[in-house]
């Protein structure tokens, strides 16, 4: 192999090495790099900690644009870097002094910049990666002037498929603007959605529906740019549009019907996050999430439900705690027929009434007070019940039907008095019919 084009290029470079070594300006040119990165680092520290948004890191639960403004304050150093570097370089260049190592050091600025937006901007993992190992090597081709014949390299391998022609530059677009793309329109429709839950100024229903539109809006915006990264003429979409509608429209018939449910329901104010509801089918769980087809209901022993939102619409459907919280529940028991009845029912009320989750006292309207009173007449004993009201529902963490069946059934044997159980009273109505074999 003839190795002699390399040694001249290394010879080459070599020299302009000790050329660069030899003259005063490139020492000076050093010095300022230097002092322009110190200083931007001192200046940096100075503006994140005069600023309190900057300066203080946000507690759990912050607004999401507190968080925000936090982490752009690491974006403050490479920032004045990067600008002190550019008005330097404009600079030395109008009194013709040579800057090519400070455009060096201008570069590194330029990719510390795009390298602390990623750790700024990219929380997810996979995404930062693609940032780091794809975006880098591309910025820096940018830089040093090289990415223009690799494009050219690229298109030059291509492949025709009748009248399509594909190119090795053209996948590999596609490839790159369109894990960006994808990566951009969850990052600001999750980013974008906590914003608008955040404003407690909005009814929460109002905020669900802006929430929505603002996932349907991202959605058409970076599905009408991935089309144009493509090299989809949108023109030509709308040509053989209105006959695809027509096939799109019934068959995607569920889907826009579930989405306009949602819609309704958000507007109608029949169902909000949080609510307990309880479907026709016996389904029923807390309100948790709204998605642009179902809604997510969360049971208590901790599956979630995928409900349709067209169900909400079109089946009978129980809000528990549509306009109030409280709850009337009641809990069965018997006692003999031999007990003072009349006695038993204060002592019952005031058992009842000691549970904290229990509502009572004075200040309660009588109505809502615990009660309790006969049921019907048994085979056994006399059916009694209590009624009492709580703040939610009677299940999970607020178990509290199990706890006052507890409270009663010590309540009546503390009193002596037990809970009847079925019994059978053999009468002989002819006895000198029954006659008696006697032993042999």
């Amino acid at each position: 192999m003839n190795f002699e084009p390399v040694l001249n290029q290394l010879n080459e470079w070599w020299t302009i090495i000790l050329v660069a070594m030899s003259d005063p300006s490139t020492y000076a040119q050093v010095g300022v790099g230097l002092v322009v990165y110190l200083l931007a680092f001192w200046l940096s520290r100075k503006i994140r900690n005069a600023i309190g948004l900057t300066h203080h890191e946000p507690q759990l639960g912050a607004h999401p644009m507190r968080k925000l403004a936090y982490r752009i304050g690491y974006l403050v150093y490479p920032l004045l870097a990067l600008l002190m570097l550019k008005i330097i370089i404009e600079a030395f260049a109008n009194a013709g002094v040579s800057v090519w190592l400070l455009d060096t050091a201008l570069t590194i600025a330029v990719l510390l910049f795009y390298y602390s937006m990623i750790r700024v901007l990219v929380v997810n993992t996979m995404a930062a990666k693609l940032f780091r190992w794809v975006g880098l090597p591309i910025l820096l081709l940018h830089l040093l002037g090289f990415l223009t014949p690799v494009i050219a390299a690229l298109e030059d391998v291509s492949l025709n498929l009748g009248n399509v022609n594909i190119s090795a530059y053209g996948v590999v677009r596609v490839l790159i603007f369109g894990a960006v793309l994808f990566w951009l329109g969850r990052a600001s429709n999750s980013f974008g959605k906590d914003i608008i839950r955040k404003q407690e100024s909005i009814d929460i229903r109002t905020r669900e529906v802006f929430s929505k539109l603002f996932e349907v809006a991202v959605f058409c915006i970076i599905a009408l740019l991935l089309l144009n990264v493509m090299g989809i003429n949108l023109t030509a979409l709308a040509v053989f549009g209105g006959a695809v509608g027509v096939g799109l429209g019934l068959g995607l018939q569920s889907i826009a019907s579930n989405f306009i449910s949602g819609i309704i329901i958000l507007l109608d104010r029949s169902l909000t996050v949080g609510d307990f509801v309880e479907m026709d089918d016996g389904s029923k769980g807390f309100v948790r999430e709204f998605r642009m087809r179902y809604t997510v209901l969360e049971t208590y022993d901790g599956k979630d439900i995928l409900v349709p939102n067209e169900k909400f619409i079109s089946n009978l459907m129980i809000n528990w705690t549509h306009k109030d919280p409280k709850q009337r529940y009641r809990v069965d028991f018997s006692v003999p027929y031999a007990t003072d009845v009349r006695a038993m029912v204060e002592f019952i009320k005031v058992a009842v009434a000691e549970h904290p989750k229990v509502i009572s006292g004075e200040d309660v309207p009588f109505e809502e007070r615990p009660d309790c009173e006969i049921d019907s007449f048994g085979d056994s004993g006399v059916n009694m019940f209590v009624e009492f009201w709580m703040e939610g529902i009677d299940d999970g963490k607020n178990r509290v039907g199990g706890d006052l069946m507890l409270t009663i059934f010590e309540t009546l044997r503390a009193n002596g008095i037990e809970i009847p159980f079925p019994q059978r009273e053999v009468r002989i109505l002819n006895e000198q019919a029954v006659s008696v074999k006697p032993a042999n």
